[in-house]
């Protein structure tokens, strides 16, 4: 023990791996830099159960509601109205005993009297329009919209009691409805369908607009009617949250149940309309042309024409028409239905024959002012948006697919509404069609998310608009290889996720609390998403689980937390620390390349010749032993019992002697190799000690792009794992054969990093240079710490 203590070689070696060791290990352990990044998120998702099982599929006890309709209703064009009657039945396949049932009425968004009319702050501007000091009290303008229940009975025509809270009505069932019990009643209602453009133009908020209604052209003087959220229908219940009756305020859209429609619209006899569904008359409700053209394009290789642009500007300018035809639409397992009607409409359509064989329809609605972009791009972005849409979800289920020129973006089964006017003149920008092509591929893309993958939009927007963003992106790349995506590109968000921390909002927040509701349930997510495919998991595993994700839950209703078991338990990738950064949190991709060494090895071999790389220097190992040796009690050191190891430690400066370095080193090793072996075997090899920090708090793979000095590059990827020990700095080294002249860190934008100025580093000339040697002595440990543990050298 004494002779340990005494011999200055294993000293030194002692207080050199110990300097060198404790550095390591508070790098890699160090507890104040170990946070729960990498954590499971087990407290933050619900426990599994029968509904819903840990590995994110649903459980063996699932089960879901299911609503059927059968509604009569008449487009009172002269009035701006809409009657309508219903018949619901719903079906009761919860273990649960109702007393009453929810059904959501949207038009009363629109009512004065609704809360959403007043709950929003509002300011004066130094500037204000009048349209802007009409929105200060829009509701004075609101006083006849919203919703009106006529009545409410029974199928036996008993009368019910229900009560109406804004946008819910509550109906009182008859008796207790049990399990695997099927009620039906009727609803006679009516409203007056809202001027959405000039709505538009005063209400505060883009919340506030109305999503259906009708648009006047005051050109030729028709109108164009798009109705939606338009009839009484139930609320969705699930085992995850019973009712879910929260108010519709115009930004979180809807929950709703499944079921079987069979519709009839009655509209003026020369009104053509499209609908989710398939029409049961069009033999009665077409002329006879149109009709053999419909037909011919159900097999047609080129889109045709069903209702040609000469055609609809003969009918629009018309307008003398006084009688009435009714269409009939059945669609079965949709969770919701609208449709659209006008003399205006150009029609054309074309088949897309999916992978199991089965025909869709594929079909745009336009009038005179949308055909310069419709013609040519509408109907063919709806066929290649379930083509690209069905080979990373599940094949389209339904047999059509519609795209209705309206002026805005809104989506349902089977139909979708969006832009795409070009110029009096009939020119458009490229902004312009690429701005109506983005949109219905955005639109028909929510056939999927959330018509068919069933999720809450009341609750998680993110859950419908980021997973459609996301494929949306995937189908704009295959539409065209150079089209300007709108989404899923990580430069998207930078620009926000850059923003001060107050201002910024986690995915997960409700999506009716959102400040930001583009960012948060558009962008983020499918930037998101576009990390995990591209530079997480790799394509293959992420198109694998986000495939399986959208079979198990089609038709059904899932929840974050199946999206997130689901990917993890079909790939075998462990992301709970990318959800709870990604989601969960408001941190921001920022990895800093701090600082590069370059080393290489010393290829002399005379001492008087070598240029160490490490230079040890650190203060006398006990600077206080008199303090030690007068500890009241307690077990005491060696040092402090022992005069001639208090006299060592007190005068020897290993750190001052020249040769103390060549000591320790061939004291552990043994210099075996000529110059020759080392010249072979390592003169060309660099080695780079990269130090990298994480500012942005998020952590992520850290991706480096290396330039040689002959011109060439290397791509090198690195795990998010190399965070987990400490989550806010690493070091690590490199080996390259060739002269590094420049590194850049995520060349490719990938990882969505807010600071691209701190991922650069500029090599330095000339390298440091460090002894190697071939093995370590035989029986020597090179870690004095273990050696003296094993010795027993020092006792508390």
């Amino acid at each position: 023990m004494k002779h340990f203590y005494k011999n200055p070689i294993y000293l030194f070696a002692y207080l050199a791996f110990s300097t060198i060791l404790t550095a390591h290990l508070s790098n890699a352990q160090n507890t104040s830099n170990h946070g729960n990044k990498f954590e499971q998120l087990g407290p933050e998702l619900p426990t599994g159960n029968l509904y819903r099982g840990m590995d994110g599929a649903p459980g063996p006890a699932y089960w879901q509601q299911q609503c059927n309709y059968d509604i009569d209703c008449e487009l009172d064009v002269e009035n701006m109205r809409l009657n309508g009657s219903e018949l619901i039945t719903y079906y009761n396949n919860s273990p649960n005993t109702l007393q009453y049932l929810w059904l959501q009425l949207d038009e009363n968004q629109h009512a004065s009297h609704n809360t959403n009319q007043s709950f929003d702050p509002s300011t004066i501007n130094g500037a204000m329009s009048e349209n802007d000091l009409r929105g200060l009290e829009a509701w004075r303008e609101l006083d006849k919209y919203g919703i009106n229940i006529e009545e409410v009975k029974g199928d036996n025509q008993q009368l019910l009691k229900y009560s109406i809270n804004n946008t819910m009505m509550r109906v009182e069932l008859p008796q207790p409805l049990k399990t695997g019990e099927i009620f039906s009643f009727r609803v006679k209602w009516h409203y007056y369908i809202p001027d959405r453009v000039a709505l538009m133009e005063f209400l505060p908020t883009f919340a506030n607009y109305p999503r259906g209604g009708y648009e006047y052209f005051p050109d030729d003087g028709n109108y164009l009617f798009t109705i939606s959220q338009w009839y009484p229908r139930l609320c969705a219940y699930t085992d995850y949250e019973g009712w879910q009756n929260n108010q519709f305020t115009g930004q979180a859209e809807f929950a709703l149940t499944f079921g079987n429609f069979v519709v009839k619209m009655t509209v003026p006899d020369d009104h053509i309309v499209g609908s989710t569904g398939e029409c049961l008359n069009y033999s009665t409700v077409l002329t006879p042309t149109q009709m053999e053209r419909f037909e011919r394009a159900t097999t047609s290789k080129e889109i045709l024409e069903i209702v040609t642009l000469k055609e609809a500007k003969k009918t629009e300018k018309s307008k003398k028409s006084k009688g009435k035809k009714t269409w009939i639409f059945k669609a079965d397992n949709v969770r919701d239905f609208a449709w659209t009607s006008s003399r205006k409409f150009i029609w054309d359509a074309i088949p897309h024959i999916t992978e199991e064989g089965k025909r869709v329809m594929c079909m745009s609605y336009y009038g005179k002012e949308a055909y310069p972009i419709y013609r040519p791009f509408s109907t063919k972005a709806v066929a290649k948006t379930l083509e690209v849409y069905s080979k990373y979800t599940i094949p389209y289920p339904y047999p059509v697919a519609i795209s209705v020129e309206a002026a805005n973006g809104m989506e349902y089964p089977m139909i979708c509404f969006n832009p795409g006017r070009a110029e009096d003149d009939g020119t458009y920008t490229e902004m312009e069609k690429n701005n109506a092509i983005s949109t219905i591929i955005h639109e028909i893309g929510h056939n999927y998310f959330p018509m068919i993958i069933n999720s809450d939009e009341r609750q998680w927007s993110w859950m419908d608009e980021g997973l459609n963003s996301f494929v949306q992106f995937l189908t704009e790349s295959e539409f065209d290889n150079n089209f300007d995506v709108w989404f899923g590109p990580t430069t998207s968000v930078t620009g926000y996720m850059s923003q001060p921390k107050e201002t910024l909002e986690p995915i997960m927040t409700n999506g009716e609390n959102l400040v930001d509701f583009f960012n948060n349930a558009y962008t983020k997510p499918a930037a998101g998403l576009n990390i995990l495919r591209e530079t997480v998991m790799g394509r293959e595993l992420f198109d694998f689980a986000f495939k399986e994700y959208c079979r198990r839950w089609a038709f059904k209703s899932p929840t974050p937390a199946d999206f997130f078991r689901t990917m993890e338990d079909a790939s075998g990738v462990d992301l709970d620390w990318f959800w709870r950064g990604w989601f969960y949190s408001i941190d921001a991709t920022d990895i800093s390349l701090d600082s590069i060494k370059w080393y290489k090895v010393d290829l002399e071999t005379d001492p008087e010749k070598q240029d160490y790389v490490y230079k040890h220097k650190t203060e006398k190992p006990f600077d206080d032993i008199s303090r030690r040796r007068n500890r009241e009690g307690g077990m005491k050191f060696s040092v402090e019992q022992d005069t001639a190891l208090q006299d060592f430690y007190t005068d020897y400066k290993p750190w001052e002697t020249e040769d103390s370095i060549m000591q320790f080193t061939t004291h552990l090793y043994e210099e075996t190799f000529s110059k020759e072996e080392k010249q072979e075997k390592f003169g060309d090899k660099n080695y780079y000690q990269l130090h990298f920090s994480n500012k942005g708090g998020l952590v992520m793979p850290v991706i480096i792009e290396w330039t040689f000095e002959d011109g060439t590059t290397e791509l090198q990827r690195i795990p998010v794992e190399i965070w987990r020990k400490n989550e806010n700095q690493f070091t690590k080294v490199f080996v390259k054969d060739k002269v590094v002249k420049g590194i850049v860190i995520d060349p490719y934008k990938e990882t969505a990093d807010i600071d691209e100025s701190n991922n650069n580093w500029p090599v330095k000339e000339l390298p440091s240079r460090f002894q190697v040697f071939k093995k370590h002595k035989q029986g020597d440990n090179p870690n004095p710490m273990q050696k003296a543990k094993k010795k027993k050298v020092i006792r508390p």
